[in-house]
């Protein structure tokens, strides 16, 4: 099998097959890696790259400690720059935090001991907060197929660089779809595991909405980012909020039933922006999931609507000013122009707010369980529709705020996700599509959504490389 070392695909299976033929070696890899950094220029997506001889010297020593077999065995991977890895800075996008980590946590340590390669620490928006990948001191990482357009975020740097083809994986973290949205606007997958299925001691911090977020992995495939999931998955006492239930999740890889039944949002509770494009490229997907045996039941949006509203809007987001307030104290003028709004936002909330959106969160959960009960996913538009970069910097909190119509709601409501890969707007601008299912139901989302991006007959990312 040939491999060109700009074009060919990091995919698992591709690297795997020539890995197992002798025909390539780690480190040959990783020089690869670096040449097509070199190539991109200064296109933002790293706040730390490894020296090329450091990541060579790793990719030899993984080679001579670990058999073939090993399942990360010679994979390059970007790690978001609010999650440690030892011997590199941590930054989250705000400089006054810069330290050097000396520990991380079992999600890090597992790719590490399964032999994937650090390249480096990817850029993102300022302190995990924004949907754009435009709020950060270390410039906008230019997205995977037109720099005029945004990135999403905050993961921002992690999905770019799966997205160029610099990596085979990266791990981002998603409280609000930042695991997601970097998937939909670079054309890879996201998968976005359950609150407390993987553990947050290896962010920085445990994290900036403690109670919500979770690593995410960035792939090629839906395959192979489970492949990953499966290996960082797993309930950690260390972790306030990892839960038991991670013990015993499901995470197969499996066809997807012949016959299931999706959700989709009411057509007139669908929203766009007038992005016509967007919205016949949802139309496809609900035709393409119906060819592959799925049953379409239309549901009222407007308990999803009003949680995704209370992300930002209520008292939730003040459990970021707790975690932050530590951090940026003494060096609020470092803050970004539009992360300083949103904090401020938040400093008025009483106790007797919170209280009231808790409650007002259980009774929209319990309507949403009556909404999805016949059906074995929720099937939404990653994004209504894509930005330029001029239009958020012009607008920020707007059009931000709309980034997150169908991604807020997730954690919240404490279910699973995979955002893949739906088609291209005229433009030629990539969107993707969402599969959602309740808690610790990951392998049933990742059923529909592998067989959904299998069936759009789409090349990876921005490689033009064919799905294996």
């Amino acid at each position: 099998m040939a491999w060109d070392e700009l074009t060919g695909s990091l995919d698992f299976a591709t690297l795997r097959a020539l890995y197992a033929a002798g025909s390539l070696r780690p480190e040959d890899v990783v020089r690869a890696v670096y040449r097509r950094i070199a190539a991109r220029g200064e296109d933002h997506v790293w706040i730390h790259l490894v020296p090329e001889e450091d990541a060579v010297a790793a990719a030899r020593r993984a080679a001579a400690a670990l058999s073939l077999s090993a399942p990360l065995y010679g994979l390059p991977c970007a790690i978001k720059d609010n999650i440690d890895v030892p011997g590199l800075p941590s930054t989250s996008a705000f400089p006054p935090s810069r330290r050097i980590a000396d520990k991380t946590g079992p999600a890090v340590r597992n790719l590490l001991d399964a032999g994937a390669i650090v390249i480096g620490k990817t850029n993102m928006d300022q302190l995990a907060i924004g949907l754009v990948g435009v709020r950060s001191p270390y410039g906008v990482a230019r997205n995977a197929f037109d720099a005029a357009f945004v990135p999403g975020g905050s993961s921002a740097g992690s999905g770019v660089a799966v997205g160029a083809g610099l990596v085979s994986l990266a791990l981002g973290n998603d409280a609000a779809g930042s695991g997601r949205v970097p998937a939909a606007f670079n054309n890879v997958v996201g998968v976005k595991p359950t609150p407390g299925l993987v553990s947050n001691t290896a962010v920085v911090g445990g994290g900036t909405a403690k109670s919500l977020e979770t690593i995410s992995v960035f792939s090629l495939t839906v395959d192979d980012g489970m492949d990953v999931l499966r290996l960082i998955a797993g309930y950690d006492p260390e972790d306030l909020y990892s839960r038991t239930e991670a013990r015993f999740c499901d995470l197969d890889t499996r066809p997807a039933p012949e016959r299931f039944r999706f959700a989709v949002p009411r057509d007139d509770d669908l929203l766009f922006y007038g992005d016509r494009d967007a919205e016949r490229l949802f139309e496809a997907a609900i035709e393409r999931l119906q060819k592959l045996g799925g049953t379409c039941v239309e549901v009222g949006y407007a308990p999803f609507m009003e949680a995704q509203k209370l992300l930002y809007e209520a008292p939730f987001l003040a459990e970021r000013n707790v975690s932050l307030e530590p951090v940026i104290a003494g060096h609020e003028d470092a803050l970004h122009p539009a992360t300083r709004a949103i904090l401020e936002s938040a400093r008025d909330w009483t106790a007797k707010d919170a209280y009231r959106a808790m409650h007002r969160l259980a009774e929209l959960k319990r309507d949403a369980r009556r909404l999805l009960a016949s059906s074995d996913v929720l099937v939404v538009p990653t994004t209504p529709t894509i930005y330029r970069v001029a239009e958020v910097e012009a607008d920020p909190i707007r059009l931000n705020a709309r980034l997150g119509t169908y991604t807020n709601f997730v954690n919240l409501m404490g279910m699973c996700g995979l955002a893949v890969p739906a088609g291209f707007r005229a433009d030629g601008l990539p969107l993707g599509i969402t599969v959602l299912a309740d808690a610790f139901a990951e392998a049933k989302a990742a059923a529909v959504a592998r067989a959904f991006h299998r069936a759009t007959g789409l090349t990876l990312a921005a490689t033009g490389a064919a799905h294996p």
